[in-house]
């Protein structure tokens, strides 16, 4: 499916709408972080998350859209946006390169903090997919969820699993530049519920000045394996993270991905699930 970016720029306050979003994505190890470190730590946090595949069928692209989460999955007032304004959703914050010089004893550490930019604003944390694939969008005021379903069957969504397990170490204060404004960009490791095969949870905060204007744009993110098939949602916005909500629909989305992939139809109650 051909899409373009998540855009929480478009509904921005008229001062912020003025000027152009810029997001940054340089990428820092610290000062006191090697690559040998980061890779330990990434390989033990990876190694306990890792079970079997779990056995399934293919996804058909009418089974993902069965997926995908509904206003009564998530928590708080979210609205269902159409698909097609939630398929042109951009977020221009996000859009910037790495200063590499904040690297100063693992330069490709910059390369996978770009990585890390770049997929949010493409929204294909785990790569393109290469199966079937369904999104759906949700807004709350200035804040935006976007939530996908999509098949992996001919890559290991594992692999993007285990890169994303390595990018609090290896990105977890850098700076990015864009048309000569400067962002700061923490990430950080935020828990998920206990769901599919593999989980892996991040909160990322960029900080700095939008044309002319100073803005925080906080994105909490989660993307579950269910064997060769994953979620992803991506929700936040100016008015801060939404790790709330993101729980929420891991949890009864990985359950409705599960049924699918099962033969069974999805329940529309999410009180009927068994937590």
């Amino acid at each position: 499916m051909t899409r373009r970016p998540y855009r929480l720029a478009r509904v921005l306050s008229s001062a912020l709408a003025a000027g152009t979003l810029l997001t940054t994505t340089a990428c820092s190890d610290d000062g006191g972080t090697d690559g040998s470190r980061v890779s330990d730590v990434a390989a033990s946090r990876v190694a306990g998350k890792r079970q079997t595949l779990s056995p399934t069928a293919t996804l058909t692209t009418d089974g993902a859209r069965a997926a995908l989460i509904t206003e009564a999955d998530i928590e708080d007032d979210w609205t269902q946006v159409k698909d097609t304004e939630a398929e042109n959703w951009q977020d221009s914050l996000l859009i910037g390169r790495v200063d590499v010089s904040d690297f100063l004893t693992a330069k490709a550490q910059a390369a996978d903090c770009q990585r890390l930019l770049d997929s949010l604003f493409d929204d294909d944390l785990l790569g393109r997919p290469s199966g079937a694939s369904a999104l759906r969008g949700f807004e709350q005021g200035e804040s935006r969820l976007l939530y996908q379903v999509a098949s992996y069957e001919r890559t290991d969504p594992q692999d993007s699993l285990n890169w994303m397990a390595g990018l609090p170490d290896k990105c977890d204060q850098f700076t990015v530049t864009d048309d000569g404004e400067q962002r700061t960009v923490q990430v950080v490791e935020t828990s998920l519920p206990d769901v599919g095969d593999a989980r892996e949870g991040l909160r990322v905060t960029v900080r700095g000045t939008t044309g002319g204007t100073q803005a925080t744009l906080t994105l909490d993110v989660a993307a579950v394996r269910v064997g060769d098939d994953a979620i992803t949602v991506t929700a936040g916005g100016l008015d801060g993270g939404e790790s709330g909500s993101v729980g929420q629909a891991v949890r009864l989305g990985t359950q409705r991905l599960k049924d699918v992939l099962a033969g069974k139809t999805p329940t529309p109650n999410p009180s009927e699930f068994d937590y």
